[in-house]
């Protein structure tokens, strides 16, 4: 996961110049970010989010299972140190999602078939 998230961060800057100018056929433009509350920390993907003049915010997608400090469909404001993920979609597959991918290594198949098929994933 260390890897994933090494990658998503390295290319931050790619993703976040197509995110402010989409092109042709593109959509869905998402950050992941770490929430921490207390010893406890989860990544939440925002959808949708934009920049702020101290970092970014957005709309909290997921629902908590390990912290509590924050709720699905909160507005979440947050700094670039935060971010472990980002993705979009392209001509109906996904682009990035970097932890998604190493999240199917222990998923169960039926599971990855179904984000493949309908989601576009392609890892």
């Amino acid at each position: 996961m260390a890897a994933a998230i090494a990658q998503a961060r390295a290319s931050l800057d790619e993703f976040l110049s197509l995110s402010d100018a989409p092109p042709a056929g593109t959509t869905s433009y998402k950050l992941k970010v770490e929430v921490r509350d207390g010893d406890a920390s989860e990544h939440f993907w925002i959808i949708p989010f934009h920049k702020t003049s101290t970092g970014f915010a957005g709309t909290l997608a997921n629902e908590p299972q390990a912290v509590h400090n924050v709720v699905a469909g909160q507005e979440l404001e947050f700094n670039r140190d935060d971010i472990s993920d980002w993705g979009y979609t392209r001509n109906g597959r996904q682009v990035g999602s970097f932890t998604v991918c190493v999240m199917f290594k222990t998923m169960a198949q039926e599971d990855v078939e179904y984000y493949r098929q309908n989601y576009g994933f392609a890892c």
